[in-house]
């Protein structure tokens, strides 16, 4: 990866990356994809690009764009420009990334039939609110991640979907989907898609749960 600078490095958290990360997704990966591999001559994602000598030369492109050429100009401050360039640096040191081929017709085939995915997740109209709805989840997550997942469910759970247990005094215990929990209520969204609420005090016990969805290897 191209040469960062003691001080960017000294003062990068796994906040800053995460911040870079959504900053990417939400303003670049339209041109450059989830993995940076969509421009050619040009992978992020790696590491390789055709004009960045340095991380300063990175956050000056991020900044300005490049004149006469598909890449423009953004309001980004030195700071957020640096986020991004920390998550790319971050993408590149796993050197994971890159294209991924596959058959979209075998793999909805697969989600569709013996996968079961249907059962807990939503793409487009069809589905169940049990789990994320993942109509647009190849917008949100790079293909690394997204194999993460499948392989790996509990590796990587993101907030909004973390699973929830909650055991009544008298033993019945219901799991779900954690929608909020504040000092005095739990509220999930059970397997039914039903929203259920929970007082504390009629709790036996409450907290968090592995994720249901099984291991895809």
């Amino acid at each position: 990866m191209i040469g960062a600078t003691a001080n960017a490095q000294q003062h990068e958290t796994a906040a800053d990356v995460e911040d870079g990360g959504r900053a990417f997704r939400a303003s670049c990966a339209n041109c450059h994809g989830q993995d940076g591999d969509q421009v050619p001559g040009v992978d992020l994602g790696r590491g390789q690009f055709k004009r960045a000598q340095t991380d300063q030369d990175l956050i000056g492109i991020i900044q300005k764009g490049i004149p006469n050429t598909g890449m423009p100009a953004t309001n980004f401050s030195p700071e957020q420009a640096a986020r991004v360039v920390a998550y790319l640096r971050s993408v590149a040191a796993s050197k994971r990334s890159g294209a991924v081929t596959g058959d979209a017709a075998r793999g909805k085939a697969v989600f569709d039939g013996k996968g079961g995915c249907a059962s807990c997740h939503r793409v487009g109209a069809v589905g169940s609110r049990v789990g994320p709805d993942l109509s647009g989840i190849g917008l949100l997550r790079r293909a690394v991640e997204l194999e993460q997942s499948l392989l790996d469910p509990d590796a990587d759970v993101q907030v909004n979907n973390r699973t929830y247990r909650v055991v009544a005094r008298d033993g019945s215990a219901t799991t779900g989907r954690l929608l909020n929990i504040d000092s005095f209520t739990v509220q999930l969204l059970d397997a039914k898609e039903q929203l259920r609420s929970f007082e504390k005090s009629a709790l036996r016990d409450h907290g968090f749960a592995p994720s249901p969805m099984p291991s895809a290897d």
